[in-house]
């Protein structure tokens, strides 16, 4: 029996493999993809148990070369102890956790893009019937053997539907990539800044500490030597204590300005002390169309638009064809056997799926109109805070601070000549040292609105 069968299923074009019969039907080895809603078994060669979902196999679609992103090692070791903008920018691409995860997610996106383009597995059944019956049927005598090969055909732009559908998905993750870049990027910016400007306050506080103790040295020796009354000196010394306090303060902001600055690296060690300028963007023109924003709503727009388009082609007919070789044990005959199977689109007609992808797209339209209004405003208010910002710089470096450092210098030598009173003094040195801190909150504030107008202005 086993000669007569390897010489019937040669006859009848089939492969021996192990000793179970493969039809050879490259003929039906199509290349359209699968899709798990579509039949694969056919009339002649029912499947025996549960359907499974067809697994895809073949050769992957081309995927575009200049997508490639390397391989992403996450950089370890402590930061630069002098930390200066360059270096935090760069530092930050490298090693912040939010930037893994949204290379991650491209990586996952493009493998997603790659499983689009396979063609569909085709699927070997193996049927037995006509045995342990009754009768004639009983035992094996009356047992028929059918061993197909079954291949959906997946026609009506199946594949080409899901390759859009992937290929806009992975557009939309690389723009949120960028989006990620551009939110970190000002991120270390601001928080830079912020230290910076919190270095700048505690030196401000560490001058005005030296002063206010030295002024109050100088009144308890004037008020020893009665030249002063006591509650001069006592206003002296309730400066210096303030003093003292206020430099305690700066010097915790300082401290932890640094450490939440660290802390966008993903690292819990924070730089000795930061450096350098606070500015590293140069105004220019800026499209609002061309934002990220408005660029990722327009991408997921073309996605809803793809999926709408990949449910519409859903519905179309799915055939799948089947081609095998049977066996009659009793009589030592074989027989080919195919078949068709048609979906019959009488109660499912993936409306509902349709009329969710069109409610999709029209969300879609409309968070990208309102993308732009949004991005229009955002950058006319980041120009104007720029220009605004700047203009207080000058103002507070040409004049308000030099005249008030001229003024405290004539305080001082007039105190010392006698001709003016402590109360006097200490106005002077409080007129430059708010002087001071308006000059440092206007470069942050100029920094912050710079680093904002950098980040729309990011494409």
């Amino acid at each position: 029996m086993p000669t007569r069968l390897a010489r019937a299923a040669a006859a009848a074009g089939v492969l021996r493999s192990g000793g179970v019969s493969l039809l050879a039907l490259g003929a039906f080895a199509l290349s359209a993809p699968a899709t798990v809603q579509a039949q694969v078994s056919t009339p002649a060669t029912p499947r025996v148990g549960s359907p499974t979902t067809p697994q895809l196999a073949g050769p992957p679609a081309p995927l575009p070369s200049n997508e490639a992103l390397p391989v992403l090692v996450p950089r370890e070791g402590p930061l630069p102890s002098n930390l200066t903008l360059e270096q935090a920018l760069e530092e930050a691409e490298a090693r912040s956790p939010a930037i893994l995860a949204a290379r991650a997610a491209v990586d996952a996106a493009r493998g997603r893009l790659r499983q689009a383009g396979f063609r569909t597995n085709p699927e070997l059944s193996v049927e037995v019937e006509n045995f342990a019956g009754t009768g004639d049927l009983s035992g094996v005598r009356g047992l028929e053997t059918t061993v197909a090969l079954n291949q959906r055909l997946d026609l009506g732009g199946r594949r080409q539907a899901r390759q859009a559908v992937a290929q806009a998905e992975l557009t939309a993750t690389q723009l949120r990539l960028d989006v990620a870049r551009a939110d970190l990027a000002q991120s270390v910016r601001q928080q830079f800044a912020t230290a910076v400007t919190a270095r700048e306050r505690l030196r401000l506080a560490q001058a005005n500490e030296k002063r206010a103790q030295e002024l109050a040295r100088i009144s308890n020796t004037l008020v020893d030597a009665g030249r002063e009354p006591p509650l001069r000196g006592l206003r002296a010394r309730s400066a210096a204590a303030q003093a003292v306090a206020e430099l305690l303060s700066a010097e915790a902001a300082e401290t932890a300005s640094r450490a939440t600055l660290s802390s966008l690296f993903g690292v819990s060690t924070p730089p000795e002390s930061v450096t350098g300028q606070l500015l590293d963007l140069v105004p220019r023109s800026i499209d609002a169309e061309q934002s990220l924003e408005v660029r990722l709503a327009e991408a997921e727009r073309l996605g809803a638009e793809a999926a709408l388009r990949q449910e519409i082609v859903a519905r179309k007919l799915d055939p799948a064809v089947g081609l095998g070789v049977r066996h009659v044990r009793e009589r030592g005959d074989f027989a080919l056997v195919a078949g068709l199977s048609l979906p019959l689109p009488v109660f499912d007609k993936n409306r509902g799926n349709i009329e969710a992808a069109q409610a999709n797209v029209r969300a879609a339209e409309a968070r990208r109109a309102a993308a732009v209004a949004t991005a229009t405003v955002r950058v006319r208010n980041a120009i104007t805070n720029v220009e605004a910002a700047a203009v207080r710089v000058e103002a507070l470096e040409r004049a308000a601070v030099p005249e008030a450092a001229e003024a405290l210098r004539l305080a001082q030598l007039s105190y010392q000549s006698g001709k003016t009173s402590l109360l006097e003094l200490l106005d002077a040195q409080n007129a430059f040292s708010s002087a001071q801190a308006a000059l440092i909150d206007a470069r942050l504030a100029q920094a912050l609105a710079t680093a904002e107008l950098g980040r729309v202005a990011a494409q």
